[in-house]
C-alpha cells in the first residue's frame, strides 16, 4: 500500500519504519528540514531500541523515503496517517495548532481519493474538525475519508507494540475506510477493533487515563503500607493475580511521567470539563502523582536529615528505562526540589545525558553511576533501568560518603542491602522495627 506519516516524531517514526518493515511504500513527512537531512543519512532524532535498524534496511530496500514536501507526500500516497505534535496548553487542554496546519494543507494538495487518519492523540471530536477543515480549504472537488486510528506504543519497546500489538483500533465511517485500514493491519494478525470516529478518539485517553490510575492507585496503597509497617510489594503481587486487576501497573514509585500518561491525563480531565463532568477521580489521580515525587524528595530528607549541603547522587533522568526522552520525567522535579532545599546534585543516565545537559541546570551529569556516587550522600534510584540493578555495591558502598539508597522504584532487595551494610529507604516497603523510616 502506499502510505505518507506526517510528522516523523516519537510516533510517526516507528509508525512509518513498522509500516514500510510489512513491504508497503511509506514516505515521512516533517518539516524539520533538518531532521530530514538526518534521516536520509541515517541519523535518527531520539534514541529507541532497534530503530536506526528498522529505518536503515527499509531505506535500503527502497520502502522508505523522506520529504519537506507535502505535494510529494500526497502524490506518492493513499493512505496519510497525521502523526504531529499535540503538546498541552497551560489549561491541560491539547493544542491542535499542527493537526489544523497540516489538514489544510493536506487540502490543498489533494487531487484523488485519499484517506486521512488521525494517529496523533486527539482529542473527541476532533476528527470531525480535520473533516470540517480539508472540507473548507479543498481546492478540487475530490473525494476523501479521515479515520481515527490510535496509537499505543510504549518508548522504549515501540517496535514490538506496533508489529505485534494486543489489539488495533480503528474509528472510521465509510466501508472504504474500514477496508483500507483493516487490509493495512491484517498482516499484524491481532484483534481489530472498528468503532466510530468518536468512539476511538475516546478509548485512547481513556485507556492511558486508566493505566495512570493504576499506578497512582498503588502509590497512595503504599502511603498506607508504610504507616502499617506491610510491604507495597507483596500487596500488589496479591492484587495482581486477580486476573479482574492483573499485575501490570502495580509498581509503587515516584510517580508516572513521560509525554503519554501526564499530557492525556490532563487533556481528558479538560474533555470532560468541557462535556459538563466533572471527572474527579483523574484530578485525584494527578494529585496522588504529583504528591508521589515530592513524597519522594522527602524520604531522602528525613534520611538525611538537613538537605542543604549535601550531594545527592541520581539514577536515572528518562521518565522511563530504554528511551531517552525526558518528557514530563519526575527526575526534573525532584532535582529542582532537591536544590530548592539547598542540596547540590550528581545525575546519570544511560541514555538521556544530551537531553539531561539542555533542560538540568546547576547538575554535575557523570559517566556513570559509580561517577556519580563519588562523595555522594545518598544514592536516589528515579529510573529503573536494568543495569542499575546489577551494580557494585562493594564498589558503591566505598564511593558514597554515607552508605544510604533511597529506592524510588523498588528495584533492590532492602534486606540484601542491609546486610552489605546499607541504610535502605524504599516506597511502600514498611518501616523498620524502631519505627524510623520505610525498610
Amino acid at each position: 500500500m502506499d502510505i505518507a506519516v506526517i510528522g516523523a516524531g516519537h510516533v510517526g517514526l516507528v509508525s512509518g519504519g513498522c509500516f514500510a518493515d510489512l513491504g508497503n511504500r511509506v514516505i515521512m513527512l516533517d518539516n524539520d528540514a533538518q531532521r530530514i537531512a538526518n534521516l536520509n543519512k541515517g541519523v535518527m532524532p531520539y534514541y529507541e531500541p532497534g530503530l536506526k535498524e528498522l529505518i536503515q534496511r527499509n531505506v535500503k530496500e527502497g520502502r522508505i523515503t523522506f520529504t519537506t514536501s507535502m505535494k510529494d507526500a500526497v502524490d506518492a500516497s493513499t493512505i496519510m496517517f497525521i502523526a504531529v505534535g499535540t503538546p498541552q496548553k497551560a489549561t491541560g487542554e491539547a493544542d491542535l495548532t499542527y493537526v489544523e496546519a497540516v489538514a489544510r494543507d493536506i487540502a490543498a494538495h489533494l487531487t484523488r481519493y485519499h484517506l486521512i487518519v488521525e494517529k496523533s492523540t486527539v482529542p473527541v471530536q476532533t476528527g470531525r474538525w480535520v473533516h470540517h477543515t480539508i472540507k473548507t480549504y479543498l481546492k478540487r472537488k475530490v473525494p476523501f475519508d479521515v479515520a481515527s486510528n490510535p496509537e499505543f506504543l510504549r518508548e522504549g519497546t515501540a517496535i514490538a507494540d506496533t508489529l505485534k500489538p494486543d489489539r488495533v483500533v480503528i474509528g472510521v465511517e465509510s466501508a472504504k475506510a474500514k477496508q483500507l485500514l483493516t487490509q493495512l493491519y491484517k498482516p499484524m494478525g491481532c484483534p481489530i477493533v472498528v468503532t466510530d470516529i468518536a468512539s476511538a478518539e475516546l478509548i485512547k485517553h481513556a485507556s492511558n487515563s486508566y493505566l495512570s490510575m493504576k499506578i497512582s492507585f498503588i502509590n497512595a496503597v503504599a502511603q498506607i503500607c508504610e504507616r502499617a509497617g506491610a510491604d507495597v510489594q507483596q500487596v500488589a503481587h496479591g492484587m495482581g493475580l486477580d486476573p479482574r486487576i492483573g499485575r501490570s501497573f502495580l509498581n509503587a514509585g515516584c510517580g508516572f511521567g513521560g509525554f503519554c500518561f501526564p499530557k492525556d491525563l490532563e487533556a481528558f480531565i479538560h474533555i470532560s470539563e468541557q462535556m459538563g463532568y466533572d471527572f474527579q477521580l483523574l484530578k485525584a489521580v494527578r494529585q496522588i502523582n504529583d504528591q508521589a515525587k515530592t513524597t519522594f524528595v522527602h524520604k531522602i530528607q528525613k534520611a538525611l536529615w538537613v538537605l542543604k549541603g549535601k550531594t545527592i547522587a541520581v539514577l536515572g533522568l528518562s521518565f522511563k528505562p530504554n528511551t531517552d526522552d525526558m518528557r514530563y520525567a519526575p527526575a526534573i522535579e525532584i532535582i529542582e526540589q532537591l536544590q530548592q532545599e539547598g542540596a547540590t546534585v550528581r545525575a546519570f543516565d544511560p541514555q538521556a545525558m544530551k537531553e539531561a545537559s539542555h533542560l538540568l541546570k546547576g547538575v554535575t551529569l557523570c559517566k556513570d553511576a559509580y561517577d556519580a556516587a563519588k562523595g555522594a550522600d545518598c544514592l536516589a534510584v528515579v529510573t529503573e533501568w536494568n543495569e542499575f540493578k546489577e551494580l557494585d555495591f562493594a564498589k558503591l558502598k566505598k564511593l558514597l560518603r554515607q552508605p544510604l539508597i533511597v529506592d524510588g522504584r523498588n528495584i533492590y532487595d532492602p534486606d540484601e542491602l542491609r546486610a552489605l551494610g546499607f541504610r535502605y529507604v524504599g516506597v511502600g516497603r514498611g518501616r523498620t522495627p524502631d519505627g524510623r523510616g520505610s525498610r
